[in-house]
């Protein structure tokens, strides 16, 4: 997640959080017309060279997508997202910061970094697994690895230090839910 000093708010079309975005990126999607900025930062900016600026901290996406039609992109975590957070051999739930990839078919005996043969572990499984299969290293798969039909969806959960502008979108959509 982006520090709250880069990070930006952003809600889809009918005013739900959709994800948090750096600053930068969100800057790009306003001049491209991708977003409509809903509220400034109150105490953050961009410098430039000639002008300060206030830092977008809400915006809103202009045009609605529909998720069924996007490609899913394989990526950590949407890994993760998809395996729901959870060792795929010992069931435990972990932040993302305790889990790793772990090929099921190790690179070294042939095995592809794909949807189908990469798995969510933690650190202890992944030693013990080491470079075997789980059935060489006596350890059992929660499910097959295949690729998600569906965007996996990720919550992003806020703790206190959220800035004040976010506050009353995070709290609406949660009374929405």
């Amino acid at each position: 997640m982006q520090t709250s000093s880069n990070a930006v708010l952003v809600l889809d079309v009918d005013f739900q959080p959709l994800r948090i975005e750096h600053w930068r990126q969100i800057i790009s999607d306003y001049f491209n017309g991708k977003v409509e900025i809903i509220h400034n930062s109150e105490d953050r900016t961009i410098k430039t060279v000639s002008q300060n600026f206030p830092m977008p901290s809400v915006v809103r996406v202009l045009r609605r997508f529909k998720r069924d039609r996007q490609v899913i992109k394989f990526s950590r975590i949407n890994i993760y997202a998809r395996d729901a957070f959870t060792c795929q051999y010992c069931g435990v739930r972990f932040p993302s910061e305790k889990l790793n990839f772990d090929h099921v078919k190790p690179r070294s005996k042939g095995g592809r970094t794909s949807w189908e043969n990469i798995v969510a572990s933690c650190f202890s499984c992944n030693t013990i697994k080491g470079n075997r299969t789980p059935e060489e290293a006596g350890l059992t798969l929660l499910r097959p690895p295949k690729k998600p039909t569906r965007l996996p969806t990720v919550t992003v959960e806020m703790n206190e230090d959220v800035p004040e502008e976010w506050k009353y979108y995070w709290t609406s959509s949660l009374q929405q839910r």
